[in-house]
C-alpha cells in the first residue's frame, strides 16, 4: 500500500497519510476530532513514526476527502463502517487506536461494534453529551458577562453565524480549547480546512452549545465492555474536563489516565514532548504485554 493516496469509502473517497511505513511496532492509528476538523492538528505524534507506523486519514467530508452534498451521510454509524474500510483497506490486522475529541467517540463505537485493537487512547473524549454539556455550562459562567449574555443571545435568537457570536466562542476557545497564543499552524490548517456542514449537521453552531445528531449520545453505560488497555488524556483546563475524563475512566475496566496541568483541550500541542513520551510509554507497555 502506498504511504499517500486515497480509498473508496461509502459515500466517497477518502485521503489518508502513512508516515513511518514499514517500522517495525504495531501501527498506530489515528482519529481526529471534529466532527469535520481534519489531521492536521494531530501532526506532532507523527514523532511517533520512528517506533511504528502512524496513519492519519481525513474523515469524508473534510480536509483532502471528498466533500459530497448529503447530509444523510454525516451519521456515526457511517463514520463507523469508513474507519472500518480504511483499516481493510490499508491492511491492518492489529493496530493501537487512538481518537481525540470526537475521534474518541468514533474510536469507542467502532470497538463496541466488535472490532479489535491492541490498545486504546481516548484523548480528551467526549463519551457523554449531556455531560459535557452540563460543563459546559459551567465553564462559560467563567467568561466576563458580557460575553455570556452575547452567547446566551445569539444561540436563542438563531444568530450563531455571526461574527459576534463567533468572536464570543474565541474567548471561551482559548481558555478550554486551545491556550497557546497564537494558536499552532497545524491547527489553523485544520482550521481552514474543515467542515462547517459536518460540524453543524453532527454537533452545532459552537462547542459550547450541541444541537445535532449527537446530542443524545451516551456511551457512559457500556464503557465496562472495552476490554483493551485504555489510556485517558485530557488538560487541567480542557472543556472535555478532567472530572469527567475520570468518570469515564472509572467505567472503563483495563483503563489508566493522565492530566496535563498546561493545557486546554490539545495537550498534544500544548505539552508535545510531555505527551509524546507518556504516549510511548504506554504503547511500548503494551507491546510488551501482548
Amino acid at each position: 500500500m502506498d504511504p499517500l493516496g486515497y480509498i473508496p469509502v461509502e459515500g466517497g473517497r477518502v485521503w489518508y497519510k502513512i508516515v513511518g511505513a514499514g517500522t517495525p511496532g504495531i501501527p498506530l492509528h489515528t482519529l481526529h476530532g471534529g466532527p469535520g476538523y481534519p489531521h492536521d492538528y494531530l501532526e506532532p505524534l507523527e514523532q511517533l513514526a520512528a517506533e511504528r507506523p502512524v496513519i492519519f486519514y481525513d474523515q469524508l467530508g473534510c480536509g483532502r476527502s471528498d466533500r459530497p452534498n448529503d447530509p444523510a451521510l454525516w451519521r456515526i454509524d457511517r463514520f463507523v463502517r469508513e474507519l472500518a474500510q480504511v483499516r481493510q483497506a490499508l491492511g491492518l490486522e492489529r493496530i493501537h487506536l487512538f481518537g481525540h475529541s470526537w475521534g474518541a467517540m468514533l474510536a469507542v463505537d467502532y470497538l463496541l461494534s466488535g472490532a479489535s485493537a491492541v490498545s486504546l487512547i481516548l484523548a480528551s473524549p467526549a463519551l457523554s453529551i449531556p455531560r459535557w454539556m452540563a460543563d459546559a455550562a459551567r465553564l462559560r459562567k467563567t467568561l466576563p458577562a458580557d460575553v455570556q449574555a452575547t452567547l446566551a443571545r445569539h444561540e436563542a435568537a438563531g444568530t450563531t453565524d455571526t461574527l459576534r457570536y463567533r468572536d464570543a466562542t474565541m474567548q471561551y476557545y482559548h481558555r478550554y480549547l486551545c491556550r497557546m497564543d497564537p494558536w499552532p499552524e497545524p491547527m489553523n490548517r485544520s482550521h481552514e480546512a474543515s467542515s462547517g456542514a459536518v460540524y453543524r449537521e453532527m454537533w452545532g453552531p459552537s462547542e459550547l452549545c450541541a444541537t445535532g445528531n449527537l446530542i443524545d449520545y451516551d456511551r457512559t453505560g457500556r464503557l465496562r465492555e472495552i476490554a483493551v488497555p485504555t489510556l485517558y488524556t485530557c488538560g487541567r483546563y480542557d472543556e472535555a474536563t478532567p472530572e469527567a475524563t475520570a468518570w469515564y475512566r472509572s467505567l472503563t475496566p483495563a483503563a489508566e489516565m493522565l492530566v496535563f496541568e498546561r493545557s486546554a483541550h490539545m495537550p498534544h500541542l500544548e505539552e508535545s514532548d510531555a505527551y509524546l513520551a507518556a504516549l510511548r510509554a504506554f504503547l511500548d507497555q503494551d507491546e510488551k504485554i501482548d
